[in-house]
């Protein structure tokens, strides 16, 4: 494997932890939108995460030599949390139905917090794994010169 293919991995990882941050930032700016354009209560967000296999410039798969593929971190979709709303009692709010209850949306602040930590966690081991590619590639061009 070269350089160029570590880095090609990092920057895939790099791309899907960012892509978590921002969804799961949308979902706690929105943990109590309770009217959206589409009608009801904000529906939680979830990055769908797939491992593709990595393709070289020929279109075949990395390491097919050494009976195994490399798989690079793909953002396929990003897909609505069908789960029900949370109903919450607050006969006072403007969404409020006639029972007084309110459609929350069904997002766990908790959850989504630790979501948050995960995906930076990764963003920070690909960045760190990059820095060691950095300093790999110079320390080899010091010994050529």
């Amino acid at each position: 494997m070269n350089l160029r293919t570590i880095l090609r991995l990092n920057s895939a990882a790099m791309n899907v932890a960012r892509t978590r941050l921002n969804v799961t930032a949308a979902n706690m700016a929105n943990a109590e939108t309770t009217r959206t354009p589409e009608g009801g209560p904000y529906k939680r967000r979830m990055v769908i995460v797939e491992a593709q296999p990595l393709k070289d410039d020929q279109g075949f798969a990395v390491g097919r030599h050494h009976g195994m593929s490399l798989r690079e971190p793909t953002a396929l979709n990003i897909a609505k949390d069908e789960a029900a709303a949370r109903l919450e009692y607050d006969p006072s709010h403007p969404d409020a139905n006639a029972d007084g209850y309110v459609s929350k949306p069904n997002i766990d602040v908790v959850t989504e917090m630790v979501n948050m930590m995960a995906a930076t966690r990764a963003y920070s081991a690909a960045t760190n794994a990059t820095k060691s590619v950095k300093a790999m590639a110079q320390a080899a061009l010091n010994i050529v010169t």
